[in-house]
């Protein structure tokens, strides 16, 4: 029975140590990821090529102008005497003209001159006749530095600008009776000559245009012709 028993166990011991060597875990199978190659960054994007930009059709122009205007601050230059008073002052001009170098789009340079006369008769107080004492005669010659700055503008047949210049007066004065004497002296009015305003060009053709111009200095309105070359 003892050998029975032995046997059994042994036996028993030898299925139980087989089980033990076949024993495994089993596990799920492990879900298989597909490892993509390293991260490419998409193609670059060929820009497209840059559009040349559309050349400018502008040339330099050479570009006189003449005009005439309502004059400003000349009368302001009479002189004022004692015990006289003056009337009403009659004007004539400026008659101006410019000749200036347009070398770009926006700005052109050169030099502008005017003309322009003033004349008013002085009453005398104590007489309070009509009949003036003598009159007032201011002849004036501006030349000046001009400089035109274009103010861009979608319109083919208005080109707006802004006129500043700056210069010398050249004065011519006299105050003669009737007789034609001088009837009195005054010192020289101001030679310091400017003129600011805002206009525009009206084409006419590709080489001409109208002009008109609204300021303040030598004239407080204007208006003339403007040649290109």
């Amino acid at each position: 029975m003892k050998k029975h028993l032995l046997a059994f166990l042994l036996l028993f011991l030898l299925i139980g140590s087989a089980a033990e060597a076949q024993y495994y875990v089993v596990r799920p199978p492990r879900a298989r990821v597909r490892v993509s190659p390293g991260y490419r960054r998409p193609p670059m994007r060929q820009a497209p090529a840059q559009q040349k930009k559309k050349q400018s059709n502008f040339e330099p122009t050479l570009n006189f102008s003449a005009g005439y205007g309502y004059p400003n601050l000349d009368k302001d230059q009479f002189a004022d005497f004692f015990n006289r008073y003056q009337g009403t002052v009659s004007q004539t001009g400026p008659i101006n003209a410019a000749i200036d170098y347009r070398f770009s789009k926006n700005m052109s340079i050169g030099i502008a001159g005017t003309y322009g006369k003033v004349s008013v008769p002085y009453y005398s107080f104590q007489t309070g006749s009509d009949i003036p004492d003598f009159t007032g005669t201011l002849k004036n010659y501006s030349i000046m530095l001009n400089i035109l700055s274009y103010i861009p503008a979608n319109n083919q047949h208005f080109e707006p600008y802004l006129r500043t210049a700056i210069g010398l007066n050249i004065w011519d004065q006299q105050y003669l009776d009737a007789g034609g004497a001088t009837a009195a002296v005054a010192s020289e009015p101001s030679q310091f000559a400017y003129q600011v305003a805002l206009g525009t060009d009206i084409q006419l053709s590709k080489r001409s245009a109208f002009f008109v111009e609204a300021g303040y200095g030598k004239y407080i309105v204007n208006g003339g012709l403007k040649l290109k070359f």
